[in-house]
């Protein structure tokens, strides 16, 4: 597997995994995932296999605050590469981004029936912070997790 930062040329594949992994009304719009992934306070990973998109993962910075922190916007890989590393790796490179950035702090929202992707950010750290009552379309909610970065 390649792992490399995303190129514009790269947002149709990335989008066909957007389709492929949310259904409406979760899914990012694509004028909302154009404006991410071109945003200068953003990496964007790709996970690349023969040429083929497995996925891709984004996070997002504030800096200029007191308490400098990275958001993780999402991570996604297509069914068919799961379950073989490809999300806890474009997890650590989004940490290593995020801590090139200057964040001291990274967090995320996470769907409370999504159980693999809590078990990956607990087996990566991540503590639990609290709940998000109605985060996610629909009512759903969503637990609120967070690591210090050093």
């Amino acid at each position: 597997m390649l792992y490399r930062l995303y190129k514009p040329v790269d947002f149709n594949d990335l989008y066909r995994v957007e389709e492929a992994c949310f259904e409406p009304p979760f899914r990012f719009s694509r004028s909302y995932m154009r404006q991410i992934v071109a945003s200068t306070e953003a990496a964007t990973w790709m996970a690349e296999e023969n040429g083929t998109i497995a996925g891709f993962a984004i996070v997002e910075w504030a800096i200029d605050s007191a308490n400098p922190s990275a958001y993780i916007q999402t991570i996604e890989v297509l069914l068919k590469f799961r379950r073989m590393g490809v999300a806890g790796e474009l997890l650590r490179r989004l940490e290593g981004s995020a801590i090139e950035s200057g964040a001291r702090l990274i967090w995320l929202h996470v769907d409370v029936e999504n159980t693999a992707g809590i078990h990956l950010y607990e087996a990566q750290g991540f503590m639990r912070q609290g709940r998000e009552e109605n985060f996610y379309p629909r009512g759903r909610d969503a637990l609120i997790y967070a690591k210090p970065l050093s």
